[in-house]
């Protein structure tokens, strides 16, 4: 276990109940485990800036199945990145909706780049980009 240093942190008393409260919501055992992952959670997204970064995600996202085309599009989508998507789920939602899970690992620029070729498709109504660094890395 890495050693853990303390350090104070002042903030004003409304922002610290406030803060206490969305602690509570989100279930974290203290405030330390709540600032930790907040830094943590900055310093991906710092790291994300860089687009040569070697880095892990996922990308979620509904889709229409009944556009035409719209399957085989994200299909051609995803093998022109192969190596960068390595794996997927597919999960039939009701009739007309579809969803996709997409695990990635890459650079930064290139996993951004199949994310709005995706999410930017015709037919795709949501979804979202989940950036992180390979394990070890923050």
């Amino acid at each position: 276990m890495k050693k853990l240093m303390r350090f104070g942190v002042s903030m004003e008393k409304d922002l610290l109940q406030r803060f206490d409260k969305w602690i509570a919501e989100h279930a974290w055992a203290n405030r330390s485990e709540a600032i930790r992952d907040l830094v943590r959670q900055r310093l991906v997204e710092k790291e994300w800036q860089d687009g040569k970064k070697q880095v892990c995600a996922t990308l979620t996202f509904v889709y229409d199945h009944h556009i035409p085309q719209l399957q085989e599009k994200l299909t051609h989508l995803q093998h022109d990145f192969a190596g960068v998507v390595v794996g997927a789920m597919h999960v039939h939602l009701d009739h007309h909706n579809c969803l996709e899970v997409l695990v990635m690992k890459g650079t930064a620029a290139k996993i951004s780049q199949i994310a709005d070729r995706i999410l930017g498709s015709r037919g795709v109504k949501h979804g979202k980009l989940v950036g992180s660094l390979p394990a070890g890395g923050i």
